[in-house]
């Protein structure tokens, strides 16, 4: 029996990178997983892949509507939702003084109003469900601070305390809502940059974690072993954050 029979789990940016790790582990333990994406072509590809419980939704995290569309047809197809991870984001570079506040909103409309309104979405759906669990993907970029992605930072900072008020209003439907803070892993995001290198040359574990490393505890989270863990953060970063 998987770890997470039974469950109904909405993965977004789930097309590639970690979101694909995640959706390869809930699969593999017995998830119907949602792979939900603006990558449509990805998307599918990797739905097909994981063969039977894994479907495609094409959805654009910022649009309400498109999040209400999606859950609905979710959950006519499997049933509730129980368990959903807000992973989509996107990182702007560049300094305060340089940044362009439509590339600075952008950001936050992706990383921050999308986590708000997939947990929004989804709540009534696991209400039916008797309970869930959602994971939202911060960041060690939010809980300390980085040059240079001001608007990265800021929006992780902002799931971070997110994580902590939803927790506390959910609390009584059975919905344990938890965020999870990658260090430096390893994905096409990373593979090329010197500077993910040199942030884990000096951390206790002196390299880059993996995208499987990150989904097992993603799975750990959705999963019931996790039932006593809601508003917490789950730091996974190689002892970066502890120096």
């Amino acid at each position: 029996m998987g770890r997470v029979s039974g469950k109904t789990v909405i993965v977004t940016g789930g097309a590639r990178g970690l979101g694909a790790a995640f959706a390869r582990a809930l699969v593999a333990e017995g998830a119907s997983v949602v792979i939900a994406d603006v990558l449509a072509e990805e998307g599918k590809a990797l739905a097909g892949e994981l063969g039977g419980r894994a479907d495609f939704a094409e959805l654009d995290v910022t649009d309400h509507d498109a999040w209400e569309r999606v859950v609905a047809e979710v959950t006519d197809r499997n049933g509730p939702v129980s368990g959903l991870v807000n992973n989509a984001g996107i990182v702007h570079v560049g300094s305060i003084e340089s940044l362009d506040e439509a590339d600075y909103r952008r950001v936050i409309d992706v990383n921050q109003i999308g986590v708000f309104l997939g947990m929004k979405a989804v709540l009534p759906s696991m209400r039916r469900a008797g309970g869930g669990s959602i994971v939202n993907i911060s960041s060690i970029g939010g809980i300390i601070a980085f040059s240079g992605i001001v608007s990265y930072t800021a929006s992780k900072w902002a799931v971070r305390g997110m994580t902590k008020t939803a927790a506390q209003e959910f609390g009584a439907d059975g919905v344990r809502v938890n965020s999870v803070h990658p260090g430096v892993v390893a994905t096409e995001m990373t593979a090329d940059s010197d500077r993910s290198q040199g942030m884990v040359t000096d951390q206790p574990l002196a390299r880059r974690g993996t995208a499987e490393e990150l989904a097992n505890l993603v799975l750990f989270l959705i999963s019931d072993e996790s039932s006593f863990c809601t508003g917490s953060e789950f730091v996974a970063d190689g002892g970066y954050t502890s120096q």
